[in-house]
């Protein structure tokens, strides 16, 4: 009995302590070390309006329609960029609804930006990416919807393109994958510009 007892003080010891090291010291550590080195990635990569309003994360996609705007990729996640329902639709490229669905965001989209009704649009401009909430568009996005914005906001095209240049991250390393444009930080950039 008393050999039974000191297994279970033993075993109650263990599970205090590693209670205290993986509930406790564990997360104090990691949070530590997150704050103080990866501060802004840690909480959220928040983008601050010049008011300190935050209007959003470099990592999510938000929905803007008016002409004014560059559009981001559609999604498919909840009511759009909810990030709480984040998700393709799971539609596959068989799928009739898939199709339609592409050829009136294709007429949509060239009827927007003042294009034939022959000329080709980016992938990324009608279809939504896996998880419903990329913030990025593709460079031939932005270039096809730049005469639009440019237009309605009374820019020249130069000064948007130099927005442009100034919020599209390039490829990781160097290598990896293909540059995109936060359309969240170049509309907020657009905002800013002196009417």
């Amino acid at each position: 009995m008393k050999e039974f007892f000191s297994h279970i003080r033993g075993a109650v010891v263990s599970t205090f302590v590693l209670a205290i090291v993986c509930c406790g010291v564990y997360p104090l550590i990691v949070f530590a070390i997150s704050q103080t080195f990866f501060h802004d990635k840690a909480n959220g990569s928040l983008i601050v309006d010049p008011n300190g309003t935050v209007r959003g994360s470099k990592l999510l996609g938000q929905e803007f329609t008016d002409a004014k705007y560059f559009h981001p990729r559609p999604s498919a996640a909840g009511n759009g960029y909810d990030a709480t329902s984040s998700g393709g639709s799971n539609l596959g490229p068989t799928s009739q609804k898939l199709n339609d669905a592409i050829k009136e965001r294709i007429a949509a989209y060239r009827a927007e930006n003042g294009l034939s009704e022959t000329a080709p649009v980016p992938a990324d401009a009608v279809t939504a990416s896996g998880s419903g909430l990329d913030p990025h568009i593709s460079l031939q996005n932005v270039e096809l919807q730049l005469p639009r914005v440019a237009k309605i906001r009374g820019l020249s095209i130069d000064k948007v393109r130099e927005l442009v240049q100034q919020n599209t991250d390039r490829r990781n390393l160097g290598v990896f994958g293909d540059p995109g444009v936060n359309v969240l930080q170049l509309n907020l950039a657009l905002d800013q510009q002196p009417r």
